[in-house]
C-alpha cells in the first residue's frame, strides 16, 4: 500500500532534491567558511588559510568528514555550531581561481556574500597577528580578488592571518609560495588556534543576532 497523498513522481522529486546538498538544511543559520590557498601545497605561506580550515575542522570534530564535491571543485565538510551550521570549504582550484569554487558553493547552498567568510594569508601583518576585516577591497590578494569578482560583491568578512613580508619586493612570489621556516612552524600552532577562536566567536555572535531578529 502506497503512502497517502505521495505519488511516485513526488517521491522521485524529493529524492532528487535531497541530493542537491550534502545534508538537509537545518533550521539555524548557515555560514560558509572558505580557506583560500593552492591545493597540493600544504605548509606554504599562501595556503595558511587552508591550515586554519584544518584546525577548525579538528576543533569541530569533523576532520575526518571532508568530501570532494565536483560541483564546486572543492573539499567540503559540515559542522554544527550551536544552532548554526557551518560549511567548510577548501578549493581544489589554484588561488587565482578560488572564487569560482566559493561562488559555486554559495549557489549550491543558497547563501549570500555576507554569509561567506574568507580565510587567507596577509603580507602586511606579521606572523602571529590575526584580524577580522569586514568586507572591502582585495588589497592585492589574488584569491580575495577572485572571490570578489565571482560573487560580484566585496561584502564577505575576511579572517586575515599574518605571514609577514619579505625584505625585497621582487621576492614576494617566491616568499608566499615557499614553506614556513622551522622557526615559523613552531609559532604556527597557537596562531591557528587564535584564528579559529576569533572566527568562531564572530560567527557565534552573528548567529545569535540573526536568531534574535531586528
Amino acid at each position: 500500500m502506497g503512502l497517502p497523498g505521495l505519488s511516485r513522481a513526488g517521491l522521485w522529486l524529493s529524492r532528487a532534491m535531497s541530493r542537491c546538498v550534502l545534508e538537509p538544511r537545518p533550521a539555524g543559520k548557515r555560514w560558509l567558511v572558505a580557506g583560500l590557498g593552492n591545493p597540493g601545497l600544504p605548509g606554504t605561506r599562501h595556503s595558511v588559510g587552508m591550515a586554519v580550515l584544518g584546525q577548525l575542522a579538528r576543533r569541530l570534530g569533523v576532520a575526518e568528514s571532508w568530501e570532494r564535491d565536483r560541483r564546486c571543485a572543492a573539499d567540503l565538510a559540515q559542522a554544527s555550531l550551536g544552532d548554526a551550521q557551518l560549511v567548510l570549504l577548501r578549493p581544489r582550484r589554484l588561488m587565482n581561481l578560488n572564487g569560482h569554487s566559493v561562488a559555486q558553493a554559495v549557489e549550491l547552498f543558497g547563501l549570500t556574500a555576507e554569509e561567506v567568510y574568507l580565510v587567507h594569508d596577509e603580507l602586511d601583518k606579521p606572523l602571529g597577528k590575526v584580524a577580522l576585516k569586514l568586507g572591502g577591497s582585495a588589497r592585492g590578494h589574488n584569491g580575495v580578488r577572485s572571490c570578489i569578482s565571482c560573487l560580484n560583491s566585496n561584502a564577505m568578512p575576511r579572517l586575515q592571518v599574518g605571514i609577514g613580508r619579505p625584505t625585497h619586493r621582487d621576492a614576494v612570489q617566491a616568499y608566499v609560495l615557499g614553506r614556513f621556516s622551522p622557526a615559523e612552524q613552531e609559532l604556527l600552532p597557537p596562531v591557528l588556534e587564535r584564528a579559529v577562536d576569533l572566527l568562531l566567536g564572530h560567527i557565534h555572535q552573528r548567529s545569535r543576532e540573526s536568531s534574535s531578529g531586528p
